[in-house]
């Protein structure tokens, strides 16, 4: 398998007609080396089963190919979507020292036109998440991929370094907040190493992360993860507010949200971002145990005050990469 260089990628764009520009996010990724250092931290098992989102000109799914893995990858762009399996079937030359049959990698590859957000189902179930993702929905997508395909046994995925901070922050930081929990309750979060922006073309103005999760949720309880993300976000809807009055509509009033504190062996004086996942989780069951399963707890996640959708970015910086107007999201 050839990877595709700065060279390869100026002239696909090219024939393309493709200018790359920063209001549709186009950052390519021009370098073989840092592809592979992507693939090698993704720590994959033999002939993996992956998913790919926002493939652009194809580098990372040439480099997973290269790999022998399975692709699936999900290209919300009609044009990329289009021209990317011929990519893959120009460059599937085989590498040095490996035997493939002619074709191998192209029938290892499936290419599904449509929004990440909005995707469903996959042609295959995928055991890894190795995607450049879109800066300005990366949170999103990532939490959307973590519920709706719970084969996903790993993940690696290059963000905004900011964002690679925040989600792999740990209880206390200035960083911590809503990603970081939801995230970490999925499994264990790492930041995997940085790229710089110089292996991009375009090159961006910011810096990008690789964040890795060891998933270890095998059977996780929809119900529980809906309660639990709706006390996430009612803990630190207000940040400076102790969770005594951070809590106070999710529990009916300060002095019960007070009183399920305690129970639950936390200093109601206390602000969320100093509470681990085990004790999110902890409130979360101490909250059903004492009110049973029809309180406003449980629907705290459905309730008007919380009604941003789960996977939509907010004007909040716990969801939102950065507060500039034009998000710059390097593809592959």
């Amino acid at each position: 398998m050839t990877l595709l260089t700065a060279r390869d990628i100026r002239e696909i764009a090219a024939d393309m007609g493709l200018r790359p520009t920063k209001q549709k996010g186009q950052n390519f990724v021009i370098d073989p080396n840092t592809v592979r250092s992507i693939v090698t931290s993704a720590a994959l098992g033999d002939h993996s089963s992956v998913v790919e989102i926002g493939p652009g000109l194809g580098s990372l799914t040439l480099g997973l190919l290269e790999a022998g893995h399975q692709v699936t990858a999900v290209e919300i762009d009609e044009v990329l979507a289009a021209r990317l399996p011929a990519t893959v079937a120009k460059y599937q030359t085989p590498a040095i020292g490996r035997r493939t049959e002619p074709g191998a990698e192209a029938a290892n590859f499936e290419i599904v036109n449509a929004d990440a957000l909005k995707v469903t189902k996959l042609p295959s179930e995928p055991d890894a998440l190795v995607a450049n993702l879109p800066y300005n929905v990366a949170v999103p997508v990532l939490l959307r991929f973590l519920e709706i395909f719970p084969s996903l046994k790993s993940v690696l995925v290059m963000v905004q370094l900011e964002v690679a901070e925040r989600l792999a922050a740990a209880p206390g930081s200035r960083t911590y907040g809503v990603p970081s929990v939801k995230a970490q309750w999925y499994g264990d979060v790492t930041l995997a190493g940085r790229i710089g922006k110089n292996v991009f073309w375009p090159a961006p103005n910011i810096d990008s992360g690789l964040v890795h999760i060891g998933v270890n949720r095998r059977h996780r309880d929809p119900d529980a993860r809906r309660r639990l993300f709706g006390l996430v976000d009612a803990a630190f809807a207000q940040r400076r507010k102790t969770l005594r009055a951070a809590l106070s509509s999710w529990a009916g009033s300060p002095q019960q949200a007070e009183e399920l504190l305690l129970a639950a062996d936390i200093d109601p004086k206390t602000r969320g971002e100093a509470l681990g996942v085990a004790d999110f989780e902890r409130l979360a069951a101490t909250g059903v145990a004492e009110s049973g399963a029809s309180t406003v707890r449980q629907d705290a996640a459905a309730s008007t005050a919380f009604a941003t959708p789960e996977y939509a970015p907010d004007s909040t910086p716990e969801y939102a990469p950065d507060s500039t107007p034009t998000q710059e999201s390097p593809q592959s």
